[in-house]
C-alpha cells in the first residue's frame, strides 16, 4: 500500500509553477481588456461630455430625469435644469449621465 501512494503522487515539476504564473498574468489582462479599459473610456465620454455641456442642452440625469439646462455653474458644480415649464431642479454636475437625443423624444 505504501508503494502504490508512491507512485500515484506526482513529482512538482518547474513548469507547473511557471503555468499557474501565466494562467494569473492572462487573467488579468482579461479582465483589462474586457472590464477596465472599456469602462475608462465610458467615464472619459462621460466626463468630456460634463464639460462641454451650455445653458439651453438637453440633458439627462443619473435618476433618469429628462431636462433642459438652465443655469450652469461650474464653480460650486451646480446645475438648475428645468423639467416643465416653470419647474426647475437644482442637481449636482456629476449627476448629469448624458446630453439627451431630440430624435429619441420625437418618437414619443
Amino acid at each position: 500500500m505504501n508503494f502504490l501512494n508512491i507512485l500515484l503522487q506526482a513529482p512538482a515539476s518547474a513548469n507547473s509553477g511557471l503555468m499557474q504564473i501565466g494562467m494569473i498574468v492572462l487573467m488579468v489582462v482579461i479582465f483589462y481588456f474586457f472590464i477596465i479599459r472599456p469602462q475608462s473610456k465610458k467615464q472619459k465620454d462621460v466626463q468630456k461630455a460634463r464639460e462641454a455641456l451650455k445653458v439651453g442642452d438637453k440633458i439627462i440625469t443619473a435618476g433618469g430625469i429628462y431636462g433642459t439646462i438652465r443655469e450652469l455653474n461650474r464653480e460650486t458644480m451646480i446645475v438648475v435644469i428645468e423639467v416643465w415649464e416653470g419647474v426647475k431642479f437644482k442637481v449636482d454636475l456629476n449627476s448629469v449621465y448624458a446630453v439627451a437625443d431630440n430624435s429619441a423624444k420625437k418618437g414619443r
